[in-house]
């Protein structure tokens, strides 16, 4: 269910605090679901514990995850807000990548606009 690219530049933490928020957005993990225990996803990710433990602490502090001593982390309620936030996030992570590539704002703005139209 979770996966990280060891080989990528985007270092792991960021990779999973990515993943986690995808898969609560597209509905795979549920507001209190629980999410695998930081030894567990390191084990099964073969990543250092603290690594995921500072994904956790960043989901945390950011409330899409939220933590009961002894019992361990689930997901939050996600409101609007925050899907809203982290989809422009993404896009425009997207936008800054397909501009120093060297694709120009009006074919971006076309794309955009055959999206649009394909909806």
């Amino acid at each position: 269910m979770i996966s990280i690219d060891l080989q990528s530049r985007v270092p792991i933490y960021e990779q999973l605090y990515k993943k986690i928020t995808e898969l609560i957005i597209k509905g795979v993990l549920a507001e209190n679901d629980q999410i695998p225990s930081v030894r567990a996803l390191a084990k099964e990710l073969g990543v250092n514990p603290n690594t995921v433990a500072k994904a956790y602490q960043e989901l945390e502090r950011n409330n899409i995850i939220y933590s009961l001593s002894g019992r361990g982390s689930f997901v939050s309620k996600i409101n609007d807000g925050t899907i809203r936030n982290y989809i422009l996030s993404d896009f425009d992570d997207s936008v800054n990548g397909a501009l120093k590539a060297g694709i120009t704002r009006e074919e971006l703005k076309r794309r955009i606009d055959e999206v649009k139209e394909n909806d």
